[in-house]
């Protein structure tokens, strides 16, 4: 079965010519076998999807064996994202500010907004588990409207109860980018709300940029020209795509936390955080370093004249 499903890969791993163009088809297969998967064609056919998700999960052009494991992690997926519809109407949702904190002077700069989902039945529910599930069930648009709209409501009461104005960074989803209607989404929210446009940033990760990287240099001007800043999130974990860098208008980069755990200890985590501060600094951008537990941390950080950083050493 590995090795029809390998051939099956390989087919497709190969273009489709259309109307002259090449055009590449990803492919998840999940196998089932009888009859400990199954002793009948449902619960066979049932047991091959529940693999078929777990190779989506893991990024597509891959096949999974089922596993019982797999299928109740299928049946705790369905609880959630059935909650997940009534999560806003029922107040479960609430937002957490991290600081985001000057490397030289030690002054807050700026929050990240963090969005937790306090089950009712589950408790704390971590974004890394809820949002894939939130983007398959086409959802997260209005959960990221929300959260852009209770976070600028706050950012307004704060300045209205006298602190000084300061970055509000939001991330944005693929699916999100994807919208064609964004900028004007954004737009409505921010004249809602009274926010202004230059107190707000957006954290978008690599790999979305990458998902259109053409459409994503538009998007990233419109937004630009409407005042909003751009960091780019999750930097060398995937793509690394250094052609298309050079192309986006980007105001932020950031450390991810991956590779601040082994700071200064690790001579390879050193040498990666090293070369993004170098790089970011020559393409004219300002550097983020998250995950920052320790002093020795930030001491790197002071040396390395990275501008800003956030984590538990100053607050979770």
């Amino acid at each position: 079965l590995a090795a029809v499903a390998d051939q099956i890969l390989a087919v497709f791993a190969r273009p489709f010519v259309l109307g002259g163009r090449a055009h590449y088809v990803t492919v998840s297969i999940g196998v089932s076998c009888y009859p400990q998967d199954g002793s009948d064609p449902d619960t066979l056919l049932r047991s091959a999807e529940s693999a078929t998700g777990r190779a989506q999960g893991a990024g597509g052009n891959s096949y999974q064996f089922y596993s019982p494991e797999l299928y109740a992690i299928a049946v705790e997926t369905l609880h959630l994202r059935n909650g997940l519809r009534q999560a806003i109407e029922k107040n479960q949702f609430h937002l957490g500010y991290q600081p985001r904190v000057d490397v030289a002077s030690g002054a807050i700069k700026g929050v990240e907004v963090l969005l937790r989902w306090n089950h009712p039945e589950v408790g704390i529910v971590p974004p890394a588990k809820f949002i894939p599930i939130a983007e398959q069930a086409g959802i997260i648009d209005t959960i990221g409207d929300w959260v852009m709209r209770e976070a600028c409501t706050q950012m307004q009461s704060w300045l209205a109860a006298g602190l000084k104005p300061f970055r509000l960074a939001v991330n944005l989803s693929a699916r999100q980018l994807r919208r064609a209607d964004l900028t004007q989404r954004i737009a409505v929210i921010l004249k809602q709300t009274g926010m202004d446009a230059r107190h707000l940033e957006l954290e978008i990760t690599e790999s979305t940029l990458m998902e259109d990287p053409d459409r994503a240099v538009v998007l990233l001007q419109e937004l630009r020209k409407m005042g909003i800043q751009v960091t780019l999130d999750d930097f060398g974990i995937e793509y690394s795509s250094l052609r298309y860098l050079k192309q986006f208008p980007l105001d932020y980069m950031k450390i991810d936390q991956s590779f601040m755990r082994g700071i200064p200890g690790a001579r390879d985590d050193v040498a990666i955080a090293k070369a993004i501060i170098t790089l970011a600094k020559n393409l004219g951008l300002r550097v983020i370093a998250e995950g920052v537990e320790t002093g020795r941390q930030l001491a790197f950080l002071v040396e390395q004249r990275c501008e800003e950083y956030q984590g538990s050493l100053f607050s979770r």
